[in-house]
């Protein structure tokens, strides 16, 4: 097979990943949609996941203590990793390559690739569920807002999002193996 055959789905994916892009992207022209999203994704910059270990630590004492220094040693190789990996793969954010769509808030970095909303909410969703179930009525569908935020707001492709997804699961799948 020839490089452009091997390329061609390549191409298809990508195409496809921008198109939903866009229409994801459209959701932020309703204002309600919008600040709900940026509400969201300037939570899951961190003010949710450190608010409810806190709360886990005034709640339920030194029992959260494990499940809390478990949630932290995800957040810190989540950081870790993402940009270490946006330092090599340095794909530009879709607002940053595309005229059709907008950035709603201001992003962190210039790279999109992989998440990084997404990695922290599913690490920390996981780590915290595991322990926890029955904050899952909580934390679930917070995470899948962060994720969706992602793409709404115009800073990530839906692969990147689904990458910050399944990075986020294995980062917790080994924290909770400690």
């Amino acid at each position: 097979m020839n490089r452009v055959h091997e390329a061609m789905p390549l191409r298809r994916l990508a195409e496809l990943d921008l198109a939903w892009c866009l229409r994801f992207n459209r959701a932020s022209q309703r204002r309600g949609l919008e600040r709900l999203f940026a509400v969201v994704s300037r939570l899951g910059d961190g003010v949710f996941w450190y608010t409810l270990m806190l709360a886990l630590l005034f709640v339920l004492g030194e029992t959260a203590l494990p499940v809390v220094a478990r949630m932290l040693v995800a957040g810190t190789l989540a950081l870790a990793l993402y940009k270490w990996l946006k330092s090599r793969t340095t794909r530009l954010r879709p607002c940053a390559r595309h005229d059709h769509i907008r950035a709603s808030v201001a992003p962190l970095d210039e790279y999109s690739f992989p998440s990084g909303h997404t990695l922290h909410a599913v690490s920390f969703s996981i780590v915290a569920v595991c322990a926890y179930p029955a904050l899952a009525w909580l934390v679930v569908p917070f995470t899948v807002l962060v994720a969706l935020s992602r793409v709404v707001l115009g800073l990530h492709y839906p692969s990147d999002v689904l990458a910050g997804a399944l990075l986020g699961s294995g980062l917790a799948t080994l924290v909770l193996q400690f």
